[in-house]
């Protein structure tokens, strides 16, 4: 077993086919053929259904997909340490689960881009169960999440309290119900909370799980949506939204869980005062 077949058999997978894998990889087919026999023969299991119209994951091949993902992201994590920049001592991978990004895992990352300069940084977009597997097989350090990791070996910590405000594209946007509302999904604490403030019968004919897309839809297409305040305070956005003057506001908790065996290196994740936001 070797991980080019490793990394064919996932390019098979996500490519649906053996011919479009073969050109994303720039090799024969006969070679992508050869690579995926060379696994199946190596793990002594059948793992994928190759046919004419394309390939299928078989029992055996859904129960290899997560393992080869963790094989590959270890190989590949394995070589970006060995192969640092001159005057950089060691990486630190961050993984930040997609809602929480813009204004705050990037202006961290920024933060800390300008202060640990001996440390590459990378960092992955993943949500709960990505970080989980990857904190606990050790291909990352840290993780930036709505709820903090409670599993042996990580340590957690409040990282930033968002104010979530209702926002608008029409400045006469009445306090109450408005039909081009948007909900964003930020999960359960919040979801009973946003529950509990409006009536169960006004319900948004549109929802999105990343204020990001919510924010993009609203610039596009205009609408209401409740969104960070941190996403309007600086750029074109705010300058185009208007928040709905009386409208109730939220607090939206957000968690850095790490690895305890990375803190010696890292000892800059346990900073106990957690981030407020405006």
């Amino acid at each position: 077993m070797n991980i080019a077949a490793i990394q064919t058999f996932l390019t098979v997978i996500r490519t649906g086919n053996l011919n479009r894998a073969a050109e994303q990889m720039n090799i024969t087919q006969s070679a992508v053929t050869a690579r995926l026999d060379a696994l199946e023969q190596a793990l002594g299991a059948r793992l994928l259904v190759r046919s004419r119209k394309g390939a299928s994951l078989t029992k055996p091949g859904f129960a290899f997909l997560d393992q080869a993902e963790v094989i590959v992201r270890s190989w590949e994590n394995a070589r970006a340490r060995t192969n640092l920049p001159r005057g950089v001592t060691r990486l630190f991978s961050f993984v930040c689960h997609p809602s929480l990004w813009s204004g705050l895992g990037e202006a961290w990352v920024n933060d800390l881009r300008n202060q640990q300069v001996e440390t590459a940084i990378e960092v992955w977009a993943g949500l709960p169960g990505d970080a989980t597997r990857w904190l606990q097989t050790g291909m990352s350090d840290a993780a930036l999440l709505p709820e903090p990791m409670g599993e042996p070996g990580l340590n957690s910590r409040e990282f930033a309290r968002d104010r979530l405000v209702l926002v608008t594209t029409a400045p006469d946007t009445p306090t109450a119900w408005d039909q081009d509302y948007i909900y964003v999904d930020y999960g359960p604490d919040l979801r009973a909370q946003h529950a509990e403030t409006w009536p169960a019968d006004e319900t948004a004919s549109l929802s999105f799980s990343c204020p990001d897309w919510a924010l993009a839809h609203l610039i596009t297409h205009g609408g209401t949506a409740y969104l960070p305040a941190r996403m309007l305070a600086e750029g074109t956005a705010g300058a185009r939204l208007y928040r709905v003057d009386g409208a109730p506001e939220f607090t939206h908790l957000s968690y850095l869980s790490w690895r305890a065996s990375s803190e010696p290196a890292f000892p800059w994740l346990a900073a106990p005062q957690p981030q407020h936001m405006a």
